[in-house]
């Protein structure tokens, strides 16, 4: 048998041990998971949720009153692994020491938007939560990623090489604000994600500064700034202007 389950790992981490894992037992599984909403199950996202919600499932003791029959045949396949996971079941390997490879983060919005000012309070939004994972983790990226789904949910990818990895914001938000510049304006998207790759240890990254930005080092300082204040008095603390749009 397994020594971990990846997915109660997970759902643990998230709820009860922020910066790390944490293994429920067999015992503990029907209490731990029977109030908590089955949006934490992976693969769920808004479209997979609003079906389950008509279908009057919200938490995961909804989920435990389906036969596995009536939700494969209601749901295919992610009906039959929906069942086996409302009962902590799942075959995947964990471990508390695999490297991360990638950070991201998106939103999706209730209604498909165009609003250039919109976009890019989010965009500035998601940069600064890949970041804040970023320098927890005390990695940085040299590949940024901007993801796009349009109103007929075709997705639109695009990713940026920098010269030296990064971990900040500001950084972040200009590269992929560059990259945003370059896809064609006027259209309406459904979500908005931010994404960073090819990480490295965050030794050595932002060091260089940009001779084409004279002011880089400057919002750098600040940004490390409101980084120590945040972590002293909350990450409300201090919020951009751009931040509320």
């Amino acid at each position: 048998g397994l020594s971990h389950n990846k997915f109660l790992a997970k759902i643990a981490s998230d709820f009860d041990k922020p910066h790390g894992f944490a293994v429920i037992g067999a015992a503990e599984t029907d209490r731990f998971l029977h109030d908590k909403p089955v949006s934490l199950i992976w693969g769920v996202g808004q479209s997979t949720r609003q079906a389950l919600n008509a279908a009057g499932i919200h938490t995961f003791a909804d989920l435990l009153r389906w036969d596995q029959r009536d939700l494969f045949a209601r749901f295919g396949g992610m009906g039959d692994r929906l069942w086996h996971l409302a009962r902590g079941q799942d075959r995947r390997r964990v471990s508390a020491n695999a490297a991360v490879k990638s950070i991201s983060n998106e939103t999706t919005f209730s209604e498909d938007t165009a609003d250039p000012d919109l976009l890019d309070g989010h965009l500035w939004r998601l940069s600064e939560k890949v970041a804040d994972r970023a320098k927890a983790k005390a990695v940085a990226g040299r590949v940024v990623a901007l993801k796009l789904k349009r109103a007929d949910h075709t997705l639109l990818t695009r990713r940026h090489s920098l010269r030296d990895a990064t971990q900040m914001a500001d950084t972040l938000y200009r590269a992929v604000r560059a990259v945003m510049d370059q896809v064609p304006r006027g259209a309406a998207y459904r979500l908005i994600g931010v994404g960073l790759s090819d990480l490295v240890p965050e030794a050595g990254a932002d060091r260089s500064g940009d001779l084409l930005d004279p002011q880089a080092a400057r919002r750098a300082a600040a940004e490390r700034a409101t980084d120590r204040i945040r972590s002293k008095f909350g990450a409300d603390a201090i919020i951009k202007g751009r931040g509320l749009r």
